[in-house]
């Protein structure tokens, strides 16, 4: 568990023009996140990554490349978004005997919510059936879990080690580090407040963001650590243009164009979802040449 910590960037998934993935441009991203970034970790087939168009064997290949060009070098997190508790078992065991630090589940994302009984059944199950930790990704509105429940969950569920806390408010995010911090890793994903979100004691984030500027990403970190308030706050700023100008429905696209300007491949995003439009590629390129990534 202590090994998942700091900045976690949620790979995209580079798709081909023919609709399948892209193995090279995965390597040659982690190299640049690993490698040059320095970042703390990696976690795939989450949102960013468009995990919810893959299939599991998809999810596999996506999985076991990322730990081999990772080379032990970082821990990797298998994101599984999925909408029933036999479902995110299959996954979860396609990728069990590839040296994934922790599988990133969401609640199920279909309509119908389950009992808060039920919730902890499906985390249960999952953890006992596959033998992998999970850290909860909390970001699913219509089966929101409060503090409580995830609290409930770390503490009745002993392989749930930790929480993504994907919600905007952070006081949610505060809430959530008082009630269960000493009980599993509380990662947030409160993508335009990364700065409050690590002085208020957050083991780290997996966010959209890391992945379109880790550089920065990583100063923050740093600087928050380093006790460099002011540091903290200017980068803090650079990163929320970038946030804004990224935030939209097809916000794993966007993280795309903000890699490609930067002269990293994303590949393209998985149909239905539109590539960035003209519109949104400016709005992406002031913001990060203001932020002097470009």
């Amino acid at each position: 568990m202590d090994s998942i910590y700091g900045i976690v960037p949620p790979m995209v998934t580079p798709f081909t023009p023919e609709g399948g993935i892209d193995a090279r441009a995965i390597e040659a991203d982690v190299s640049c996140l690993v490698g040059d970034a320095g970042v703390h970790g990696l976690a795939v087939c989450g949102s960013t990554g468009e995990g919810h168009t893959l299939s599991t064997e998809e999810t596999r290949q996506i999985t076991e490349v990322t730990v081999a060009a990772v080379a032990g070098r970082v821990p990797v997190i298998t994101g599984i978004i999925t909408d029933s508790t036999q479902g995110s078992v299959d996954r979860g065991k396609a990728v069990a005997d590839l040296g994934v630090a922790a599988l990133q589940v969401t609640p199920v994302h279909y309509l119908f919510r389950p009992t808060d009984d039920a919730m902890v059944q499906h985390f249960r199950t999952l953890t006992e059936e596959t033998g992998l930790p999970v850290m909860i990704y909390n970001v699913v509105p219509w089966t929101y879990l409060s503090p409580e429940l995830l609290d409930r969950i770390m503490t009745e569920v002993d392989g749930v080690i930790g929480v993504k806390q994907s919600a905007g408010d952070v006081k949610l995010l505060a809430d959530l580090l008082v009630s269960s911090e000493s009980k599993g890793r509380i990662m947030t994903a409160v993508d335009a407040l990364l700065y409050p979100s690590f002085a208020l004691g957050a083991h780290g984030a997996i966010a959209a963001v890391l992945t379109a500027a880790p550089t920065l990403c990583v100063d923050v970190w740093d600087a928050v650590k380093d006790g460099d308030h002011a540091k903290a706050k200017g980068v803090h700023e650079k990163l929320l243009a970038i946030w804004n100008a990224i935030n939209q429905d097809n916000l794993p696209a966007n993280v795309k164009c903000a890699m490609r300007l930067q002269g990293r491949d994303g590949g393209l995003p998985r149909p239905p979802m539109p590539a960035s439009s003209a519109e949104q590629e400016a709005e992406i390129r002031v913001a990060l040449a203001s932020a002097g990534l470009i």
